[in-house]
């Protein structure tokens, strides 16, 4: 084929390359700029979408994280203050039980054993009433205002398109110790009195006093029973939002590496690819200035 003035064969197939690697370089360093080789939709439709719901999930089960630890703080508070109400042999339940066992002893002055008892029916009322985190209190509670339940986020899955949130459910009236209605562990009456309200400074040494004394041991012993069982019952709630948090945990590392297979870039292959690319632009590059040139050859032909 003869040279042409209008028409370079040469240069339009040059520039034709250059523009091709010029596109492909500008491809490679957006995804060295981000780190995705699948960063819209354009880049491949269906791993996008993949991708962008992976990444909803995961802020949901980071939600559902942060529910736990929200929990796991109430249950925390409640569960320190039950076993600080059973106490030990010189504070709470546990004390006032062995006081009373106490004050069945002949011409012993079970007013003075009575002022020990009032200080440690106090400081028991007083540790329910303080366990209250973010305004929940589940062992002093309030008829009306306090829910008859709670609901714990513990999990978050989705199937398809329908999410499923899984809770663990707690019961207050399994741990309250003192209700408005008088309901509670402590301030339920049995017999005469309750936990709250027993009263021993008129007591005596007659049988029918001893009688009594006897029926308080044992409330007693009930009450430290049933708060125990509520404490062991907490503690497993408690161990179960722990195991849940760690799982929840793990599982948002899973959908983080699941997300990075379907877009992240392999950064050693595309810097690579970067090298060659920036090679192939600047052969382009002169290939096409060499295809130029044959223009300018043709002014020789009409030169004297």
């Amino acid at each position: 084929m003869g040279s042409s003035l209008l028409t370079n064969s040469s240069a339009m197939t040059a520039l034709q390359t250059l523009r091709s690697v010029s596109t492909q370089l500008a491809t490679t360093q957006n995804r060295i700029s981000t780190g995705q080789r699948v960063s819209t939709a354009s880049d491949n439709a269906a791993y996008w979408s993949i991708a962008t719901s992976m990444r909803s999930d995961n802020a949901a089960l980071s939600a559902v994280s942060d529910s736990l630890g929200l929990s796991a703080a109430t249950v925390d508070t409640e569960y320190t203050a039950l076993t600080s109400v059973i106490g030990d042999k010189e504070s709470g339940l546990t004390k006032l039980q062995a006081l009373l066992v106490e004050a069945k002893t002949a011409g012993i002055d079970r007013t003075k054993i009575q002022a020990d008892i009032t200080q440690i029916q106090q400081d028991m009322k007083l540790k329910a009433n303080s366990a209250t985190f973010n305004g929940i209190n589940w062992l002093s509670t309030t008829t009306g205002t306090t829910p008859t339940s709670f609901n714990l986020v513990s999990s978050y899955s989705r199937v398809g398109g329908t999410p499923t949130i899984g809770s663990i459910t707690v019961t207050t009236a399994n741990y309250t110790l003192y209700s408005t209605t008088q309901t509670g562990i402590l301030d339920t009456v049995a017999g005469s009195a309750s936990v709250d309200t027993i009263n021993i400074s008129a007591l005596t040494d007659s049988a029918a006093d001893q009688t009594t004394l006897d029926a308080y041991i044992a409330q007693v012993t009930a009450a430290i029973n049933s708060v125990a069982s509520a404490a062991a019952d907490l503690g497993a709630v408690k161990n179960r939002i722990s195991t849940n948090s760690e799982f929840v945990k793990t599982l948002m590392d899973s959908v983080d590496r699941g997300v990075g297979q379907l877009v992240d870039a392999d950064m050693n292959a595309e810097s690579t690819r970067l090298q060659a690319l920036q090679t192939q632009q600047q052969l382009g590059v002169q290939a096409l200035s060499i295809a130029n040139q044959n223009s300018q050859s043709i002014l020789s032909l009409f030169r004297g």
